[in-house]
């Protein structure tokens, strides 16, 4: 199986966590999904005042330091996250370059003063890098609340989504991946 999902780790993030999460993506994907070398992104790139990273700015270091064609690039990262139009953000994704990006920072169960879960935190991760890399497949956002595809306002909604894609986006993929 070709490597079609490529993993990068952003800093430091656990390796038995990114080996657990990439036999699920090949499952979720059909493609081979293999976890890269980190990649470092100092703290001095967090925009200051709101001590997030900008997203855009993070698909941008992921895209340079990774340009290879023809495989889906998701960066995983501890950073929280936040775009121009949006206070945070769970991941986001560039089509045009197969480039997403996922946070845990907010997927983790004590960001919201709750005892820490590993396995609810792996649910969470999982559902977001199925949605952002959805959207490198040329998916786009579902109306069905249980599809992974599903766009996430809240953890709440990110808790409510399978890992999965509903039957019509199951298609869409099938339809994109064919063509």
């Amino acid at each position: 199986m070709d490597c079609d999902i490529r993993i990068v780790p952003i800093n430091t993030v656990d390796h038995v966590f990114l080996d657990r999460l990439a036999p699920c993506l090949e499952e979720r994907f059909i493609a081979g999904a293999r976890v890269e070398r980190s990649l470092v992104v100092p703290r001095s790139t967090l925009n200051a005042t709101r001590g997030q990273l900008f997203v855009s700015t993070l698909i941008a270091k992921v895209q340079r330091a990774h340009p290879k064609p023809g495989a889906a690039v998701l960066a995983i990262t501890d950073f929280d996250l936040y775009k121009t139009s949006h206070r945070f953000v769970f991941g986001d994704a560039d089509e045009a370059q197969s480039v997403a990006v996922v946070s845990v920072h907010r997927l983790r169960s004590d960001f919201y003063g709750e005892p820490s879960d590993f396995n609810m935190l792996f649910q969470r991760t999982l559902k977001e890098c199925v949605h952002e890399l959805g959207h490198t497949f040329g998916l786009k956002h579902c109306y069905n609340a249980r599809c992974a595809m599903y766009y996430s306002n809240s953890i709440f909604e990110t808790d409510n989504k399978m890992p999965h894609f509903c039957e019509i986006c199951d298609h869409r993929l099938a339809r994109a991946r064919s063509s």
